[in-house]
């Protein structure tokens, strides 16, 4: 069965010809007030991004995500291993302020604050509009033959893009390694760190491909999260969405005619001029309705509103609404599945907060030695012998460290025989015997509670298991 001719554009995607062929997008230059406002939320989420590895508090990357060495930075707080717990539930909250993000505002994350976006609409394409010029421009350049300008340009604006392409790969793998390291590395010889720069170059490579080639195909095709919209999304939500009611009238949409009373004759206040489409950087066609293609980057409600305002008809045909504002003229209300997400987002980032606040910034631990087992030494006195770490999640050493046993009358005694000091941000580790007398034993594995100090001070506690002879219960 044909696809009726108004449908055809569900078949495929604008981006692939009927060939099955790469359909290139040259989008219009955008303008007007939600550009403008996109602008300012990019330029400080692009200092955000380009600054986060470079930035300390209390002494911690801001921003750091050292996967090879299992160490975290989010905010400022440090996550170790042991905080895996923490991690979990801030990733969850983040994918649970995603969806109800979705839920009530569509896709606007995506137009607004993705990385993809930001660097592609507010980077790379300003400097395709500044050496190429506008999309009459870029068409007209990508049809001409390979002459000295075509020429000129193409590698002028390759060079640049590389080059970019090249200090955001520096910017990614300082959130990996360490601001620090990165800055290090680039100041001493880069054959002495080779896979680093081997590392730097493949990540080169892969933002110059996804921002010079493959750009909008990676929010059509690539992404995830675009996928999710048709399970989040619902007739609530608020999407950039085209008013087909005010827009086709009885009789469609038609051409602009000067004088003409379109009400009166029953069109609709669209003109059919197709600013909306040739603005699009995914090149959808936003009057088909919403599209999984559409990322609310809002450049074709400014240019429609631009439109309607040169023919004298009111702005807002193309805007931030939903479908039952659009169709009932239904104002926003919370949904249930709004208030439901809301609530476990609630809960969550409570939950987070609590256990930030009982969280100690040092991590003792004391293990029996594996297949060992207690010794009888003489004067009736039972030996035990352990391992221990202790991590030190601040920015400052943590010296004269010692044990002693807070639940029982007892001895530890450190193999290497004095206090020992953890470095910031460092852990350290050993062997210790723990002796109890056996009058104090009740049974053949006693609990006990171990403190930790740091001089005089405690600044842990922690607790282990201690094996004693069964004829002493």
């Amino acid at each position: 069965m044909e696809t009726p001719k108004d449908e055809q554009f569900r078949d495929s995607i604008a981006t692939v010809n009927q060939e099955g062929k790469r359909s290139w997008v040259f989008p219009k230059k955008p303008s007007g007030k939600f550009y403008k406002y996109r602008s300012y939320v990019s330029y400080f989420l692009l200092f955000i991004l380009l600054s986060s590895p470079f930035i300390k508090i209390n002494g911690n990357q801001f921003l750091l995500f050292n996967v090879l060495e299992r160490k975290f930075n989010i905010f400022g707080f440090p996550f170790w291993p042991q905080d895996f717990h923490l991690l979990v539930i801030s990733m969850i909250i983040g994918v649970v302020f995603i969806i109800l993000f979705t839920v009530v505002f569509g896709r606007i994350f995506c137009g607004w604050i993705c990385p993809q976006t930001i660097f592609l609409e507010m980077v790379f394409r300003k400097i395709e509009y500044w050496i190429d010029g506008d999309r009459g421009k870029q068409i007209r350049l990508n049809k001409q033959p390979w002459n000295a300008e075509k020429i000129r340009k193409r590698l002028l604006k390759w060079f640049i893009f590389f080059v970019i392409s090249f200090l955001i790969a520096n910017v990614f793998l300082a959130y990996l390694i360490g601001g620090d390291t990165l800055i290090s590395y680039i100041t001493g010889n880069p054959l002495d760190n080779i896979s680093t720069l081997i590392s730097l170059i493949i990540f080169t490579c892969v933002f110059y491909f996804v921002f010079a080639w493959f750009r909008e195909q990676v929010c059509i095709i690539a992404c995830p999260y675009g996928r999710l919209q048709g399970v989040l999304l619902d007739n609530k939500t608020i999407n950039v969405a085209y008013d087909y009611k005010r827009g086709e009238g009885e009789k469609g949409r038609a051409k602009f005619r000067k004088n003409e009373d379109r009400a009166s004759v029953g069109k609709g206040d669209c003109i059919d001029c197709k600013q909306c489409v040739v603005v699009c950087p995914t090149g959808i066609d936003i009057r088909n309705g919403t599209q999984l293609e559409c990322v609310n980057c809002t450049a074709c409600i400014d240019e429609c509103d631009h439109m309607m305002e040169s023919v004298g008809l009111p702005k807002g045909l193309i805007r931030y609404a939903s479908e039952d504002n659009i169709d009932k003229k239904k104002p926003f209300k919370l949904s249930p599945r709004m208030k439901g997400y809301s609530a476990v987002l609630f809960i969550l980032v409570g939950i987070l907060i609590g256990m930030l606040f009982l969280r100690n910034d040092v991590e003792a631990t004391i293990l029996r030695l594996p297949g060992q087992l207690y010794q009888h030494k003489e004067n009736n006195i039972i030996s035990n012998v352990y391992t221990y770490k202790v991590i030190n999640k601040t920015t400052k050493d943590i010296a004269d460290v010692s044990y002693k046993i807070l639940s029982h009358k007892g001895t530890i005694k450190l193999v290497s025989n004095h206090n020992f000091k953890v470095p910031k941000q460092g852990l350290a580790e050993g062997t210790l015997f723990i002796e109890l007398n056996a009058s104090a034993i009740k049974g053949d594995k006693e609990k006990l509670e171990i403190g930790v100090f740091s001089g005089d001070k405690l600044i842990e506690t922690t607790i282990t298991n201690f094996l004693g002879p069964r004829s002493y219960k």
